[in-house]
């Protein structure tokens, strides 16, 4: 097996190989670090690499699988990549800020403690844009990262550098994170399945577990696998209050959607969708209607009120919490972060209550819909994906029209407002770019096996992702 082929393997496959010892997580593990030197200069998705280290637990996970003891953890061996924000104890975690280039975390986050336990092999860390506030993924601390399908445009972000190491075969498993749409907006533009799980079921840190938005979530190049990450990351936690009780295990079912009842909007009756991404999503819900479901596009009376809602939830929590390096420290930041920040500075406590109560209505009417259909379906961007080294200065023009350039451009952010919703990212198409296009698949609250048995059954209707040489980007220097 070729070098790409092994990195190309998803996590449920290598498991598969590991126990019957036809492949060692030594040499896979090697062969994702070598993909990621291959790949640097194509797309810039990795800030670090951990050799040594993961090479020793990837040796360690060999012989527990020879050892035929049974002692290998659900993900043992599995290569994995965290986000340049996920706390790892003992290792460098910058948040894509200068400010933070030498900071070294004493513990590990709740979700990296858990992937260690599961026997992950963590080999590397994944570029994100500076403290994870813009839907790209440049900053001064690690320049620009690009997409695998086209290095012209961004891989999307916040989680950027997962979704573009994914895509480009540097790692089967990722995390991601997703406070208006981090997980899923990479996910659409690389082609790969990420999954906002419902508020509280994956542990999170102080403050921001807090926030209803906050959504930490695996993101890989399946369903299956996505879903197995899922597994392993979600349950209570002793330290984040937040997190639900009992532990949800989803299961890998394949029984179908015949007879199910799904809900779609193209553009959520107020904005501008570009036409590839609306014939992708269309095709998409023929695809679903095919399966035996029926489809309906309903009305959701939504306005721009309601994404100047979710700005001011996201200046007054996320945007004062920037505005802490206002200071001496302020030239250091990116200009982005500064136009954040200072945005945060005009928001008060009334204008965080009318957010409230737009949510409330938005689901006073979601909510009761809802009742009639099994899932909802929607556009994850509303475009392909923006300018690789994109300035959020910049004007974006969708149909003629001039959107906002923060997260106008993408229609992940209301789910996070409607935070107890699963919502999964999968894959609909691509542009004549070559960018990927992705859908978003929506669930009634806490109902988190119906969004993946829908995916799964989809997932098989399209023959999957990344399966051949032709569904895979064609990187210059990539084996």
């Amino acid at each position: 097996m070729t070098d790409t082929a092994l990195c190309y393997l998803g996590a449920v496959e290598l498991l598969r190989l590991y126990r019957k010892r036809e492949v060692s997580p030594v040499e896979v593990v090697q062969a994702c670090l070598d993909r990621v030197e291959d790949t640097r200069n194509d797309i810039n998705a990795v800030c670090f690499t951990y050799p040594e280290e993961a090479l020793a637990a990837a040796r360690l996970s060999e012989e527990r699988y020879m050892s035929g003891s049974g002692a290998a953890g659900p993900l043992d061996g599995v290569p994995l990549a965290l986000k340049d924000e996920n706390m790892m104890a003992g290792k460098v975690t910058t948040y894509g800020s200068l400010l933070f280039a030498d900071h070294v975390a004493d513990a590990s986050a709740p979700v990296v403690s858990r992937l260690l336990d599961a026997g992950s092999v963590v080999h590397a860390r994944t570029t994100t844009p500076e403290f994870s506030c813009t839907p790209f993924c440049h900053s001064r601390q690690w320049g620009i990262t690009r997409n695998p399908w086209n290095t012209a445009f961004t891989p999307g972000g916040s989680s950027g550098g997962a979704g573009a190491a994914l895509a480009a075969g540097l790692t089967p498993l990722a995390t991601g994170s997703d406070i208006g749409g981090s997980i899923r907006i990479p996910a659409s533009a690389c082609g790969v399945v990420g999954f906002k799980p419902p508020y509280g079921r994956v542990p999170a840190t102080p403050p921001f577990n807090l926030d209803h938005y906050n959504h930490p979530g695996p993101m890989a190049r399946s369903v299956e696998d996505c879903m197995l990450m899922q597994n392993v990351l979600a349950g209570p936690h002793p330290q984040d209050i937040t997190t639900l009780k009992p532990k949800l295990e989803l299961i890998a079912d394949r029984s179908g959607i015949k007879g199910w009842k799904i809900a779609y909007s193209l553009d959520f009756g107020f904005m501008q969708i570009d036409p590839e991404v609306r014939a992708n999503t269309l095709r998409a819900i023929e695809v679903l209607a095919s399966l035996g479901a029926t489809v309906e596009e309903v009305d959701l009376s939504w306005t721009w009120d309601v994404y100047e809602a979710a700005m001011t939830h996201h200046k007054a929590l996320f945007g004062a919490w920037l505005a802490e390096y206002l200071d001496d420290r302020e030239d250091a930041l990116c200009a982005y972060t500064r136009r954040f920040a200072r945005a945060s500075l005009n928001v008060g406590t009334i204008d965080y209550l009318n957010s409230l109560s737009v949510e409330g209505r938005m689901w006073q009417h979601f909510g009761p819909m809802m009742e009639g259909f099994d899932l909802f379906i929607c556009p994850t961007l509303a475009v392909p994906a923006v300018a690789a080294d994109f300035d959020i200065e910049t004007d974006i023009v969708i149909n003629g029209q001039v959107v906002d350039s923060l997260l106008g451009w993408t229609m992940a952010w209301p789910f996070n407002m409607l935070s107890r919703c699963p919502v999964l990212s999968v894959p609909s198409g691509r542009a004549t770019s070559g960018v990927p296009t992705g859908i978003q698949i929506v669930g009634r609250t806490f109902e988190d096996q119906s969004v993946f048995n829908a995916a799964f059954a989809y997932e098989a209707a399209m023959g999957g992702w990344f399966r051949s040489n032709a569904d895979r980007p064609s990187l210059q220097g990539a084996n």
